[in-house]
């Protein structure tokens, strides 16, 4: 079994929910095991900023499930969720993207990991670092915190109101 780390992204409609709706269908695919999920936090948008602010997370996941077909299986989950993919870094009901499986290193047209931004958002360090503080990026041999640290673009990133994340 290979532990992986996921990010979680809404921005539309019910932001809390859809991130609840993903994590119960992670849950419920027999060969992905959900580990734990950090707090969610309302952030604000980096690559295109005028749409409304995201609902992110983090969570881990064991599975036997190769990058591809796990990838396949988010992809999934995002289209049952409805996630359209017309504007690039625009708004979504649902964003699902691996940042780590295990050490691996992976370099195809669909899918790279680690992440190949995710040392460059504050919105993906943050609840990385509350669940995973020692895992290391396998190319830049840093760990969340240090990556934090370095960061140069960091935008806003706030704990969820319990309020907001119960909001319908």
């Amino acid at each position: 079994m290979a532990t992986v780390y996921l990010s979680l992204g809404s921005n539309v409609g019910d932001r809390a929910g859809y991130l609840r709706r993903a994590l119960a269908k992670i849950e419920k695919h027999p060969r992905i095991k959900l580990g734990i999920v950090s707090t969610f936090y309302e952030t604000e948008p980096l690559e295109y900023p005028n749409q409304d602010w995201f609902v992110n997370a983090v969570c881990s996941v064991e599975t036997d499930l190769p990058p591809m077909a796990l990838l396949d299986a988010l992809q999934g989950i995002e289209n049952e969720l409805r996630r359209e993919r017309s504007i690039r870094w625009g708004p979504r009901t649902i964003d699902l993207d691996i940042l780590y499986y295990d050490d691996q290193l992976v370099a195809e047209a669909r899918l790279i990991i680690p992440h190949i931004r995710m040392h460059d958002r504050s919105f993906v360090l943050v609840p990385l670092a509350e669940i995973a503080p020692e895992v290391e990026h396998p190319i830049l041999s840093l760990n969340a915190h240090e990556l934090l640290e370095q960061l140069t673009r960091a935008t806003e990133v706030r704990p969820l109101t319990e309020s907001q994340a119960t909001a319908p």
